[in-house]
C-alpha cells in the first residue's frame, strides 16, 4: 500500500480500526511523505471504526 501512496496511484484509502494490538505491528504511511487525507465518511461500531479518506497529493 505504501509504495501505491507514495507513487501517487491511489485515490481513496479505506482504513478498518480495530482497538487490538499483535505483536509489534506495521507502521501506516511508512515512507510515503506528507499526504493530503481528507476524511469523506466514518463509521462507528463497538469493536470497529471504517474510515474512508480521499487522497491528495503531498503537501506543501
Amino acid at each position: 500500500m505504501n509504495q501505491y501512496l507514495a507513487a501517487g496511484l491511489l485515490e481513496e484509502l479505506r482504513l478498518h480500526i480495530a482497538p487490538v494490538v499483535l505483536g509489534a505491528g506495521e507502521r501506516l504511511f511508512e515512507g510515503v511523505g506528507d499526504l493530503a487525507l481528507e476524511p469523506v465518511e466514518v463509521a462507528r461500531t463497538p469493536m470497529v471504526t471504517h474510515v474512508t479518506y480521499r487522497v491528495g497529493g503531498p503537501r506543501g
